[in-house]
């Protein structure tokens, strides 16, 4: 099979499409061909040697793919069926044209979906909906604020505080982000390049502060994020993309509000968290994505890139100009 292949560690000139041997399948795992993959964050800490994949896991990019069910495996006990459309969460292994998964953290792609569209949702969604729900504990009426708001997971958590019953705001750094953000129900935008986030939080909020606050950016914002985060909040880092360092009162500060610095990844979670996760968010948000439900859910495409092009569709990511996810697609199958 044709898979994309990291060369080196370094930049995006070091993945080249190769022939691999296509997985084998272990008990309880189904084989998808996949029609396309959506790339991650974390896809380019990975190309550059400084997020291994999780012992066991495939070392093939790729956390999401949605596609076609090719082959059940042995001890296989779901419903799964060949020519089945689906879309799986994964610890690695979808930038290639088959990948393994354990039948549990599959997902069936709503019918009016393309697996372009189905592409962009595991990963994204299933770690928003984790964030907000299992971590986070939003509750109806809580303020949560977005970083990073025009990510996939940005998009994707603004759309769920919603369907929630909370009110989110969101972060960005163009006035175009901020307009997809408040699009997709978003109550306020705020461009911290132009103005102090905290102090916009704290003035929608009237000085409450926000209940929830979703942070992959850390560095410089440390003071900011706890300047503004509601007593008894929950303030939930999911990644560090401003750096990691920490200077000030921040412990002192979190400490007189009460609040709560909460912490997540879900790559490296356990195979039965990841199954738990998965069918909780099928039976709770899943449905919301027919477009007869209101609000109506929907993946967020910036665009979509052939996999021969996947270098490019790693710089357009690392410009930080996209807003949504960035799909590879791969071809049909011939015949």
């Amino acid at each position: 099979m044709l898979a994309v292949c990291v060369d080196a560690p370094g930049g995006p000139e070091n993945l080249l499409l190769r022939t691999v041997p296509r997985p084998e399948l272990r008990d309880g795992e189904v084989l998808v061909r996949v029609r396309a993959t959506a790339l991650n964050r974390a896809d380019l800490l990975q190309r550059r040697g400084l997020y291994p994949a999780p012992p066991g896991a495939s070392d093939i990019l790729g956390l999401e793919a949605a596609g076609v069910v090719a082959e059940v495996g042995p001890g296989v006990k779901g419903r799964w069926m060949r020519g089945d459309r689906v879309m799986a969460l994964l610890s690695g292994g979808g930038y290639a044209e088959f990948v393994a998964v354990p039948e549990a953290q599959l997902m069936p792609i709503p019918c009016h979906l393309t697996f372009q569209q189905a592409a962009a949702i595991p990963e994204a969604w299933v770690t928003a909906y984790q964030l907000l729900h299992l971590v986070g504990r939003v509750q109806p009426g809580d303020t949560v604020l977005v970083h990073a708001a025009a990510s996939g997971v940005g998009t994707a958590a603004i759309q769920l505080a919603h369907l929630a019953g909370a009110v989110p705001i969101a972060t960005a750094g163009t006035p175009e982000k901020l307009k997809k953000a408040e699009e997709l129900g978003a109550a306020a935008g705020i461009n911290y390049r132009q103005e102090d986030f905290s102090e916009a939080t704290l003035r929608y909020t009237e000085g409450r502060g926000a209940e929830v606050i979703l942070d992959c950016v850390a560095g410089a914002s440390w003071e900011k994020n706890v300047a503004c985060l509601a007593t008894d909040g929950r303030w939930v880092l999911y990644g560090t993309l401003g750096g990691g360092p920490v200077n000030g009162n921040l412990l002192g500060k979190l400490l007189s509000k009460r609040g709560q610095l909460l912490s997540s990844l879900l790559r490296s979670r356990s195979p039965q968290y990841k199954a738990e996760l998965v069918q909780s968010f099928v039976e709770t948000a899943l449905p919301h994505f027919s477009p007869d439900t209101d609000p109506a859910l929907r993946p967020v495409i910036d665009s979509v890139f052939a996999v021969e092009c996947v270098a490019d569709a790693h710089r357009h990511m690392e410009a930080n100009r996209n807003i949504g996810k960035i799909v590879l697609e791969f071809p049909a199958a011939q015949g």
